[in-house]
């Protein structure tokens, strides 16, 4: 076996229906008692029914996350942070909540409690992506990880099914990279590929049923796996696509991942067939990034930049700023390879394989 270096999340993980419960305890054994839940608007009226049900714990709401965490968000949040005196924060939602709560984290250090409900998976990542004057750029910092995640299937049953299957495709493409990451190691391909089954097995039926307990229960767990295991390892063009196209076009975060990621899983698998096969055996293809394309089509996923709201006029700029500053990839590339990506995903069209 080859030599490896792994360091595992030091998060703590409460799973379960019923977990929501457990949030006032969480806030308390961090020794906090003064936390600021966090929300987008459209969960604002569920967060401060949530805040109420938490208690005295709870000092206050602040309900303008925003997605691709603007630099400007956070400064607001943080006059709401100091102007409460708080010692902790709570972020209910999806990525967006997330992510602010660790852009607050990454300027203050407070300790953080994440309840998702969504599949995004950042919450289990030291990573935080935010964006500045239209230009998104990422960092790794342990003041950003973190400290308590609760997982409560029970809260993604409300969850629309468009949603659904893009916030869990989302999840999806952090196993993705894991699988032929650079610094990958036994213990994060064993995460990757467990998680990406879970995922695969969940969606369809969340598709029908989207009530089904067991299978939210399953997806749940699968982006917690997915989500882990980003943090642990790097990233790649998948990753770095997307955050230039969501960072410049102003794009949802979860949609832009699925359409890109059958694109750039395919781009890859021509160098890491070995390492990719795994997601084409589980979805008995005969090509990792061409399985992920039928897929995602058969459960409703999003196919299309332009159906995003992508300029066409937008293709050559993506290129440019995706290859401005290099970054390690299993398959070398160049601009004309991500001019191919990204015009076959603005039309919609299957990867070349």
């Amino acid at each position: 076996m080859d030599t490896f270096d792994y360091t595992g999340s030091p998060a703590r993980i409460i799973f379960g229906v019923g977990a929501v419960d457990r949030i006032g305890e969480a806030i308390r054994e961090l020794g906090c008692s003064r936390a600021v839940l966090l929300s987008t608007p459209f969960q604002a009226e569920a967060a401060k029914q949530l805040a109420a049900e938490i208690g005295p714990e709870i000092a206050g709401v602040y309900e303008n996350a925003t997605m691709h965490t603007p630099t400007d968000v956070t400064d607001e949040a943080m006059q709401v942070v100091r102007g409460l005196d708080a010692d902790c924060t709570v972020a209910f939602g999806g990525g967006s909540t997330t992510g602010l709560g660790k852009a607050i984290a990454y300027r203050t250090d407070l300790p953080q409690v994440v309840v998702p409900t969504t599949y995004a998976g950042s919450e289990v990542t030291p990573i935080l992506g935010q964006t500045e004057d239209g230009v998104k750029t990422t960092l790794k910092d342990a003041r950003v990880l973190p400290e308590v995640v609760v997982y409560d299937p029970a809260l993604t049953v409300s969850l629309p099914g468009k949603m659904t299957v893009n916030s869990a495709l989302n999840a999806m493409a952090h196993a993705v990279e894991a699988l032929y990451a650079q610094d990958r190691n036994p213990i994060s391909s064993l995460m990757a590929e467990a998680g990406i089954k879970a995922l695969l097995e969940a969606l369809p039926v969340l598709h029908d049923d989207p009530a089904d307990m067991e299978a939210r229960s399953t997806a749940l767990y699968g982006a917690w796996l997915c989500g882990s295991v980003l943090g642990t390892v790097g990233m790649a063009l998948h990753h770095k696509l997307c955050h230039t196209l969501g960072g410049t076009f102003n794009l949802p975060h979860a949609e832009t991942h699925a359409v890109i990621l059958p694109h750039a899983t395919a781009f890859n698998a021509k160098a890491v067939p070995d390492l990719l096969a795994p997601i084409a055996e589980t979805l008995g293809a005969g090509e990792p990034g061409r399985g992920l394309f039928d897929y995602a089509a058969s459960i409703g996923a999003p196919q299309s930049l332009a159906d995003l709201g992508m300029p066409e006029d937008g293709i050559g700029r993506a290129a440019d700023l995706a290859v401005k500053n290099p970054y390690w990839n299993p398959r070398a590339f160049g601009r004309d390879d991500i001019y191919s990506i990204v015009e076959a995903a603005w039309h919609g069209r299957p990867p070349a394989v």
